[in-house]
């Protein structure tokens, strides 16, 4: 949601790609004709709305219901809609949608969803996806302003926790679309995630020899696994009060995670069609940078989040239901 992974957006959580279209839409009933206007009974769609992230990360997660053979099953309880990882928190908290992947600070402000056993987008170290940059020569207690990306709130939210642990809590917070040069122009520093911080990767040595100007990339995950000793989690799968609790829709989310990580040379190859990145790159970021099991290591590290946050004013306070989420 990492660079994940976010305690995403891990959400880690949380794509400069930007939201893609929905998944394949589905045919509709002709039309009755104008003599039989009195017939006409509107259909209803009963599947569960799935607001979904169109980054790479979430890739594994979203195997089944982009893939044969269950892609056509799910199609017929699940409808996928596409968007950046802060819209699916509004659009689940909103009631527009019945489950989303949810950067995880928005749970403080929507304690009514249910967090989903089983997947997360976490990092247990580096993640790569989740990026301070700043021009070198300062360090982040010299810093007065930060553009932030759009795309996560819980990704910012780290970064506030951060920035009070390196005795700069009142550095200003730039909300901005992630153009990493639009950004650095007008703050000290930039927060960048997703697969746009992993582009800013790619592009580092370019920049540096075109612009003779040299960057600090921090990865936010492992800095903060440095001051807390915990994973980054960035994002979890929330489901809407309205929807009843029922261990099939876990078995649906948990079975898809499985098979995409039993997958991972599939996704490599479609990914790099779509991002100007090495395959071995993309690999490395879904095996080792991202991890999406939601294990009692990473439940801790959601406890970890939340009371830093409440800790610091960031957030309001929030329980963690641990014992429903490591019964998958």
């Amino acid at each position: 949601m990492a660079p994940i992974i976010p305690v995403s957006s891990l959400a880690l959580s949380s794509a400069a790609v930007r939201p893609a279209s929905s998944a394949a839409a589905f045919g509709l009933n002709p039309g009755p004709g104008i003599g039989n206007l009195n017939n006409v009974s509107e259909t209803h769609d009963a599947r569960l709305r799935i607001a979904a992230i169109d980054f790479l990360n979430p890739a594994p997660l979203m195997w089944d219901f982009e893939h044969a053979p269950h892609s056509t099953e799910l199609a017929a309880r699940y409808r996928i809609d596409r968007m950046l990882p802060s819209e699916c928190a509004a659009r689940l908290a909103s009631g527009q949608a019945d489950i989303g992947l949810i950067p995880i600070a928005a749970l403080a402000a929507a304690p009514q969803l249910r967090i989903l056993p089983g997947c997360t987008i976490a990092s247990k170290g580096r993640v790569r996806s989740l990026l301070l940059v700043h021009r070198a020569g300062r360090q982040p207690a010299d810093l007065a302003s930060v553009a932030a990306d759009t795309a996560s709130r819980t990704t910012v939210t780290y970064a506030r926790i951060l920035f009070h642990k390196w005795g700069n809590p009142s550095i200003r917070f730039l909300p901005m679309a992630a153009d990493l040069e639009t950004m650095l122009a007008r703050a000290d520093a930039a927060i960048v995630i997703g697969d746009p911080a992993l582009l800013a990767l790619e592009e580092r040595c370019n920049r540096l020899e075109r612009t003779g100007e040299e960057l600090v990339y921090r990865d936010l995950a492992a800095e903060w696994k440095l001051f807390t000793g915990l994973p980054f989690i960035s994002a979890v799968w929330c489901a809407a009060p309205s929807v009843p609790p029922d261990p099939a829709i876990a078995r649906d989310f948990i079975g898809s995670r499985d098979r995409g990580l039993a997958n991972i040379d599939a996704l490599v190859a479609e990914w790099a069609v779509r991002l100007p990145i090495p395959e071995q790159t993309i690999r490395t970021y879904l095996t080792a940078n991202i991890h999406y099991v939601l294990d009692q290591e990473c439940v801790e590290g959601m406890r970890g989040f939340f009371q830093a946050a409440a800790e610091c004013g960031i957030l309001p306070p929030y329980t963690v239901a641990a014992e429903a989420l490591l019964r998958p």
